[in-house]
């Protein structure tokens, strides 16, 4: 499998782990939406959190959605993950272009400017879990580092990279999530905070470390136990017939005004770029349905 999540754990369960690799997902994102490099950057690292985050989820139809809001340029961005290691997401202005930051990197955190977070779980309860906070950097991980430590009071360390090639195409990308759990003694947390104070997460992914690679290095001397490895995708459940649905719930007046116009109408697929074309004898069916 090329990108996939591991879950693991370490200091006889004082600590839990995720890690992935997602460059193949990060690209087809990529080549679906036509993003420039800083809205890539932006996107692949939340398609990275996604992922990692929606294989934490217990049900086969769980899905967790991530939403950041914000003022900068690049407006917003949009991700949804299940439990099953299949994401997609979107940037709202994905040609947005801008100077490299005061470190030399790709500035999504300039891109996203000031904002929100919100992350909310649909687990099958009678009304999905919402849980928001500011964009403390916008940088995506910072964000949601302090997310976990503020609604779900979960002491995380959250790195998350996408590195560019020259022409723009996806180098390298993943990320890793490190949680305390309720309980973690002094000993282990003093130790565990000294690692990560060494460690560039884009450094790790640049010399082409592999997840396992990543939580060895980190958690090595915690005593690592890897659970388990999901393959994880870049995948969009649209099809015509649920765009079809969708044109449905626009009203029976509009799309009679649609019809009127004799024209065919194109409907694309935010989340992944695909594009349904709908005849005028289509839309009288779909009109006809709708009665």
């Amino acid at each position: 499998m090329s990108d996939y999540v591991i879950r693991a754990t370490a200091a006889d369960g004082e600590i839990r782990a995720f890690a992935s690799t997602t460059r193949d997902l990060v690209e087809e994102a990529r080549k679906a939406h036509n993003t420039s490099p800083v809205a890539t950057a932006a996107l692949g690292r939340l398609l990275t959190a996604g992922v990692m985050m929606g294989i934490d989820m217990k049900g086969e139809k769980d899905l967790l959605t991530l939403k950041i809001q914000g003022d900068g340029p690049i407006g917003g961005l949009t991700v949804t993950a299940d439990s099953l290691g299949n994401v997609k997401g979107y940037a709202f202005n994905p040609m947005v272009m801008l100077p490299p930051n005061s470190k030399g990197k790709l500035d999504v955190g300039g891109a996203l400017g000031v904002g929100v977070l919100s992350v909310i779980k649909d687990i099958g309860l009678k009304e999905p879990y919402v849980g928001q906070t500011i964009l403390v950097s916008g940088e995506i991980a910072e964000d949601l580092t302090y997310y976990y430590a503020t609604s779900e009071q979960i002491p995380s360390s959250v790195a998350l990279g996408v590195l560019m090639n020259k022409d723009n195409t996806v180098r390298q990308a993943g990320g890793f999530m490190i949680q305390l759990m309720p309980g973690a003694s002094e000993a282990v947390i003093g130790k565990l905070e000294d690692k990560l104070k060494e460690i560039s997460s884009t450094t790790l992914l640049d010399v082409g470390n592999t997840p396992e690679r990543i939580l060895e290095y980190i958690l090595g001397g915690f005593g690592l136990e890897i659970n388990d490895r999901t393959p994880v995708q870049f995948n969009c459940n649209c099809t015509k017939s649920r765009v079809e649905k969708a044109l449905i719930s626009v009203g029976k007046k509009d799309i009679q005004e649609m019809i009127e116009d004799g024209k065919p109408i194109e409907v694309n697929c935010h989340f992944c770029g695909r594009h349904y074309e709908f005849s005028t004898h289509d839309l009288e069916d779909i009109l006809e349905r709708a009665r």
